[in-house]
């Protein structure tokens, strides 16, 4: 049977049971939108996350463009993130009218070089936009340093990172903003396309909750420009449950990872670091090696399946080329870019397959495993 990087049925049939009672609840409470499991999701998850408040919004893309627009950055004003992304990162900068502007990253983590990051800074830039990439968090606190020193937002994107910490403080609660996707493979992911913004700021949290529902507030009256870009009822309330149950989703995830490093750790792989003060939830597990591209095809021969997070750094990607980056511009981010796979990582991947996939890679590898 084949070995996917990342498979959703086993835990379905395990908690089906429950979603079927989550939908059947929001069927039968006559409101399907901006109901009640809307709400209690945006309690629950924003107490999760250590933050007063949280918006329920349709994907985290339209939960970064809302928050550039809450912020008032558009045309002209720049945006400092990386292109070691998913392209949704940089496409909501852009949607909002903004400018990306890109800083290399760290040679071991594969997050922003927070070194990089001052040297960046122009008359435009208006916002900081760190992405807490593969289930671990940004150094923050040089960022947020540099941020205060010259008037600057910080957003983070915290797609890959639900229930992340840096220096014991939540993944979303360092900054102006956090935002969140609940796209199926994430570390708290639904049945669909979803997303959630975490803020302290009361201000911004009533300005991103018209700018969701077409500026609208109580009544059919926008009292701005808006947008359609809510979280449904269903989805909400499938989160909701699944919420309560991310601590064993995140423990599984490490002990996948503990496993990988204890067998892998002596052969030529990468493996990968978590950076000091943080806590790591796996979103994936990404590896690296010179031969990356032989040894995703020799897996293939195992009827093993891995993925490549990212293969190509949006700076170099033509429907960025406006943006005036060439190769070279970003040397350790383009290495990256051709080294780096990830192995099978999800709560309910089968300790005996993961044996298969560190057996296969041992075999193609030519070297010994501790297994």
């Amino acid at each position: 049977m084949a070995i996917k990087v990342w498979d959703y049925l086993e835990e379905y049939e395990v908690e089906k049971v429950d979603i079927f009672e989550g939908i059947e609840k929001v069927f039968g409470s006559g409101k399907l939108i901006l109901g009640n499991s809307v709400e209690n999701f945006e309690k629950e998850f924003s107490h999760y996350c250590h933050c007063k408040y949280g918006i329920g919004v349709d994907n985290a893309t339209h939960g970064i463009f809302l928050s550039i627009k809450a912020l008032g950055i558009g045309n002209k004003d720049e945006v400092i993130t990386v292109s070691n992304t998913a392209v949704p990162t940089v496409a909501a900068i852009v949607g909002a009218g903004a400018t990306p502007k890109f800083v290399d990253i760290e040679t071991d983590t594969y997050l922003m070089n927070i070194n990089k990051v001052e040297a960046a800074i122009t008359k435009n830039t208006k916002c900081i936009l760190p992405v807490h990439l593969y289930g671990q968090c940004v150094d923050m606190t040089p960022i947020l340093e540099i941020a205060k020193k010259n008037e600057l937002f910080v957003i983070e994107d915290c797609a890959q990172c639900h229930g992340a910490e840096y220096k014991n403080k939540k993944a979303g609660s360092l900054s102006d903003m956090g935002v969140f996707s609940f796209y199926p493979t994430k570390p708290l992911g639904g049945y669909g396309d979803g997303g959630m913004i975490v803020t302290n700021n009361k201000k911004l949290e009533k300005k991103l909750r018209r700018l969701r529902f077409y500026g609208m507030e109580d009544k059919y009256y926008s009292e701005e420009h808006g947008y359609n870009a809510r979280l449904d009822e269903i989805h909400a309330e499938i989160l909701s449950r699944k919420l309560k149950r991310i601590g064993v989703y995140i423990n599984k995830r490490n002990t996948l990872a503990k496993r990988y490093y204890h067998i892998l750790k002596d052969t030529s792989l990468i493996l990968p670091k978590t950076r000091k003060n943080n806590s790591h939830v796996y979103y994936i597990y990404a590896c690296r090696h010179k031969n990356r591209d032989y040894i995703i095809e020799e897996l293939k021969k195992f009827d093993i399946h891995v993925n490549i997070s990212y293969p190509w750094p949006i700076h170099t990607m033509r429907g960025y080329k406006y943006l005036g980056y060439k190769e070279g511009d970003l040397p350790l981010t383009e290495g990256a870019a051709r080294e780096i796979f990830s192995l099978p990582m999800y709560p309910m991947f089968k300790h005996k397959d993961q044996d298969k996939v560190c057996k296969a890679l041992s075999e193609i590898l030519g070297e010994k495993i501790n297994l």
